[in-house]
């Protein structure tokens, strides 16, 4: 058995590592006391309706970097690319939250948020509901769940403020757009679909709107671009 299937996969490997540091964060801080951090937080921005506005509505990524890529972008100044995205059109922010492989932290978000009036969304391996109050005290408005890393019983559980359609293939982390025109027709009807990994130009994002998303989020391409608002302008605008 060679080196890489001793590993498992990579998702694998991460929910290893996030599992062994939520269980020491949970006897750091325990959940009663995340709960009276989360009611002091900042009211909640409405993520659902901020992805269901006419046009293209872009989930901007702050992403420092990735197991696939490595570093994207150095330095990282979340609040500053919080801004920015959101002047050049952005309709809400996803924040990585994960350290270890992903570069990120709580505090990017809580930064990051205070930055703009827009709804952002705690990017992270979430399965234990400790992580769910830890969201909203750090001013989260909505969070990610992956159904690959989740039991039936952990989804019915946690509570799910949307629902995500990701093209990655979370055993190998590589990147197919054809995966959302694949499973677009099974997001019920009153469900925000969203697009997410592979999305690199306007007709990409025009082609998804037709097919039925309501909302795109977008990571990579804009976090390796030298300028990030500049990026998401050229994906918000038809080519001349």
């Amino acid at each position: 058995m060679n080196a890489s299937s001793n590993a498992g996969t990579a998702l694998e490997r991460i929910l290893a590592a996030r599992r062994a540091e939520v269980e020491h964060r949970k006897r750091v801080l325990p959940e009663t006391a995340l709960k009276y951090g989360a009611m002091a937080a900042e009211a909640v921005r409405d993520f659902a309706s901020a992805l269901s506005r006419d046009g293209l509505n872009v989930i901007a990524e702050l992403k420092p970097a990735s197991p696939s890529r490595g570093v994207i972008r150095e330095p990282f100044d979340a609040p500053a690319l919080a801004k920015a995205l959101g002047d050049a059109g952005a309709a809400a922010l996803s924040v990585l939250t994960e350290g270890e492989f992903f570069g990120g932290s709580l505090k990017n978000l809580r930064d990051s948020r205070k930055q703009v009036a827009l709804p952002a969304l705690r990017k992270d391996f979430i399965f234990d509901p400790w992580q769910v109050w830890e969201a909203r005290a750090n001013d989260a408005d909505s969070f990610l769940l992956i159904v690959a890393a989740l039991e039936d019983g952990q989804l019915r559980d946690l509570i799910a403020l949307g629902r995500e359609v990701n093209n990655r293939d979370l055993k190998t982390l590589t990147v197919r757009m054809e995966t959302s025109f694949e499973l677009v027709e099974l997001i019920p009807e009153e469900c925000v679909a969203v697009a997410e990994s592979g999305l690199r130009t306007h007709a990409d994002l025009a082609e998804l709107r037709r097919a039925g998303f309501d909302a795109f989020l977008i990571g990579e391409h804009l976090m390796a671009a030298p300028d990030p608002a500049a990026a998401l302008f050229h994906l918000l605008t038809p080519a001349k």
